[in-house]
Formats: C-alpha cells, sequence, structure tokens
C-alpha cells in the first residue's frame, strides 16, 4: 500500500484552480522530485499534502501505517527565517514539537535523537552556534536535522538547494540520496529537471500537461524531453 495516494487533486487558493487532474502515489523508498513551471503550484501542492492549505477538491490518502504527524518538512527559506536568533541545537530540537503533544520539555531520548541527528548532517559541532550566523548550506543541514527529528519515513523537501554554490547544492543532493538509501520517502520540489532525473525514481511534471512515473518514462516522454532540452539550453525558467 502506498504512503500518499493523491486523487483527482485541485489546487489553488479562493476556488482559483492552479493545477488540476493532480493523480500520483507515493510508496515507502521511492524518491519524487516534482517539477514544473513557475507558478504551476508545485509549493501549494506540498503545503496541501502537509495539511497546511485545503485542496478545491479531491482526495489525499495516507496509508501504509503513516501518521501525519511523521511527515518532516524542509521549507523555502524567508529572509526572516535565516536571521532566526535560536542556537543550532534549539532549532534542530524543535523538529519534535509535532509529537509532544502538551509536554513543555524534550525528553533525553529526544535529546540524544537531535544529536545523532547533528552528526549526521556534519553540524555537531556548531550545536551551541546561532543558527543566523551560519552559512546557507550549514543552515540548510540544520533544517535537515530539524526535519529529520520529525520522521524516519517521510521527507518533503521544497527548493533545498536554493541560492547554494555548486560544491555546496552537490553535497547536500549526496545528502538527500544516502538518506533516500537509508529507506527515507523523499519528496522533493526543484526546479533543477536534470538533477532530478539523476537522483529520482519517479518525476511529477505540473503545468500546463501533467506527467507522473517513472524517471525513465519521463526521459522518454515528450514533455520531459522538452523542458530537459530547455535546461541543457541555458534556460533557468522552468523551476
Amino acid at each position: 500500500m502506498a504512503q500518499i495516494t493523491v486523487r483527482d487533486l485541485a489546487l489553488g487558493y479562493d476556488s482559483h484552480v492552479i493545477a488540476d487532474k493532480l493523480n500520483f502515489s507515493v510508496s515507502s523508498g521511492d524518491y519524487l522530485c516534482i517539477v514544473g513551471e513557475n507558478g504551476s503550484g508545485k509549493t501549494t501542492l506540498m503545503k496541501t499534502l502537509l495539511h497546511l492549505q485545503p485542496p478545491i477538491k479531491g482526495e489525499i490518502i495516507i496509508g501504509d501505517g503513516l501518521k501525519a504527524n511523521e511527515i518532516g518538512y524542509l521549507p523555502q527559506q524567508t529572509v526572516v527565517q535565516k536571521d532566526f536568533p535560536a542556537s543550532v541545537s534549539e532549532i534542530v530540537l524543535s523538529g519534535f514539537q509535532g509529537q509532544m503533544g502538551f509536554r513543555p520539555f524534550y525528553n533525553s531520548s529526544e535529546k540524544e535523537i537531535a544529536r545523532e541527528n547533528m552528526e549526521r548532517m556534519g553540524i555537531l559541532p556548531l550545536a551551541n552556534r546561532c543558527y543566523r550566523d551560519l552559512s546557507g548550506g550549514q543552515q540548510q543541514r540544520v533544517l535537515l536535522a530539524r526535519a529529520l527529528c520529525a520522521t524516519r519515513k517521510v521527507l518533503l523537501l521544497d527548493e533545498p538547494v536554493s541560492g547554494l554554490d555548486p560544491k555546496v547544492t552537490l553535497g547536500m543532493y549526496e545528502l538527500i540520496q544516502e538518506l533516500n538509501q537509508e529507506g527515507i520517502t523523499i519528496i522533493m520540489i526543484s526546479h533543477d529537471i536534470a538533477a532530478s532525473v539523476r537522483y529520482a525514481s519517479h518525476i511529477l511534471h505540473v503545468g500546463r500537461e501533467i506527467f507522473f512515473g517513472t524517471t525513465e518514462e519521463y526521459r522518454e516522454s515528450s514533455i520531459g524531453k522538452f523542458f530537459l532540452q530547455q535546461q541543457e539550453g541555458g534556460a533557468d525558467d522552468v523551476g
């Protein structure tokens, strides 16, 4: 059974539809990249999957033992969030808040998991540093460690390499690939279609045309060929 199944989903605001007739499923261990033109509804879809925004119509079915509070989320950062005056360890630990109920303090198990996740992300030496003093790549690793505190099952990542230099971008892609190989399901929005077909197992393309299938099927499809050629030709407006 799929962890997430989307049926006949329509997305938008105040009854204004920006994406319609979305049908796809995500199973345990999948690596799904969501690509498409600007304004096509990629971030709106992710917010709808997280139940942060209701769909206009259609349904999202959570299955395979997955609970709504077992989905980790790494959103796009705003300028204000990048300047957040908290320590690295405080931000990583905040990933547990969705599971704490009314309990006011983190327990020893949560603190140990946070430490392990900081170590996995290579940021343990930064634990007491102020988040706003870190580089963009370090901040993304902090947010990834935070998301891992929320889940060991599914990670939703919204443009996780946006604004990073090429070397840091490659490191982040490799880190996400390692998490997927460890069994974590990845759902990632990306403007980089070439990188998406390099790393992902499945592609969802939203826009004037909608495609969902394996990466190889996307490579061979007319829409996949068109957008891959666009990026190879230097176009950067398909994200």
